[in-house]
């Protein structure tokens, strides 16, 4: 509880997800806390009723792209775990490994 989860889903179409109303049917009782745009990512920030915060990014699946961003390359290499990959996620994982 000292700290938070992160999660990230790529979509091709991001903009379906960016209400996040989907969030709370899996979730029940989810609060939405905070929302924030950094760059092509869209933060919806929850605290769940257990306390605990998830943060959740949605954004385009050219946020997975090659060569990396800057900003894709510092979230995946501040440590990462990948929960369903459909491919895009190989390369660039990859890459920060290198």
């Amino acid at each position: 509880m000292a700290s938070d989860v992160d999660l990230v889903v790529l979509s091709d179409t991001p903009e379906t997800l960016e209400d996040a109303a989907w969030f709370g049917q899996i979730h029940p009782g989810a609060r939405l806390i905070r929302s924030e745009v950094w760059g092509p990512v869209r933060e919806r920030r929850f605290r769940l009723a257990s306390g605990l915060i998830v943060e959740l990014g949605i954004a385009p699946s050219s946020w997975a792209d090659l060569p990396l961003d800057e900003g894709t390359r510092r979230v995946l290499s501040d440590g990462h775990r990948v929960l369903y990959d459909a491919g895009l996620l190989r390369e660039a994982s990859a890459a920060v490994a290198r």
